[in-house]
């Protein structure tokens, strides 16, 4: 029989002192019984050491593609070219800040396995799972995002603005992504919740979150647009 293939996606930019933590922990990291992996690297134009790191070691992985973007796009194109390079029946996105950890794929592949889910989201916020205590408005702002998104999809999500979300493969390459960069969130969220008779689950995840001294990128202004695409892709979209 043959297994199914879990594509993971790792878009990167100026990650060099943790690429190579998160390439190893998802190389090593174990799947279910009757599911393999592939990965795909995408190196956002970063300008620091990271391209270094990342061919320094992924000639030792099985199964992986590399590829590097000309110029920085976003995190939604280089997720758009990891998702044009998977070959996987699935597809999950992978941070390379190590605020995510890969041994927890089993937990989003659950639903997958037991109820032919299309569609898994790990959420933050709910289980008895690790999470890093940090930042009071930031944890509002997501619930804030969720809810807005909740409104406008009818979904009952905890955590809209999680990393990890795994999707059957055919279900997201059928869906056009615009976004380039942290807009893809709500787009995807918003565009899969149209899907017909698509089934979508959500389960407690760790979060081992970081700080902006730490390397954190996103901030109050992709907060803004996180909205406007709310609004974009939920309400004038239908």
């Amino acid at each position: 029989m043959n297994k199914m293939i879990l594509s993971i996606i790792i878009p990167v930019f100026n990650e060099e002192r943790t690429i190579l933590k998160i390439i190893k922990k998802v190389s090593q990291c174990q799947l279910p019984e009757g599911f393999d992996k592939e990965i795909v690297i995408v190196n956002d134009c970063s300008t620091d050491g990271t391209e270094e790191c990342i061919r320094s070691y992924t000639h030792d992985i099985p199964l992986y593609r590399y590829v590097k973007h000309t110029r920085n796009t976003g995190k939604g194109a280089a997720i758009r070219t990891g998702i044009g390079h998977a070959t996987g029946d699935y597809i999950i996105i992978q941070d390379a800040d190590m605020e995510y950890d890969p041994d927890e794929y089993g937990l989003l592949l659950e639903p997958v396995i037991k109820a032919d889910a299309d569609v898994v989201y790990g959420s933050r916020f709910i289980g008895s799972n690790p999470h890093r205590i940090l930042f009071f408005w930031h944890t509002i702002g997501n619930r804030l995002l969720t809810f807005l998104s909740n409104v406008v999809t009818n979904l009952n999500l905890t955590d809209m603005e999680t990393c990890y979300k795994l999707f059957r493969a055919s279900v997201l390459k059928g869906i056009s992504i615009q976004e380039d960069r942290f807009g893809f969130e709500p787009e995807i969220t918003a565009k899969i919740s149209r899907v017909k008779g698509i089934k979508i689950y959500e389960v407690g995840i760790s979060y081992y979150g970081r700080t902006y001294d730490e390397g954190k990128k996103i901030n109050w202004k992709d907060g803004f647009k996180a909205i406007y695409c709310i609004l974009k892709y939920g309400f004038l979209k239908r």
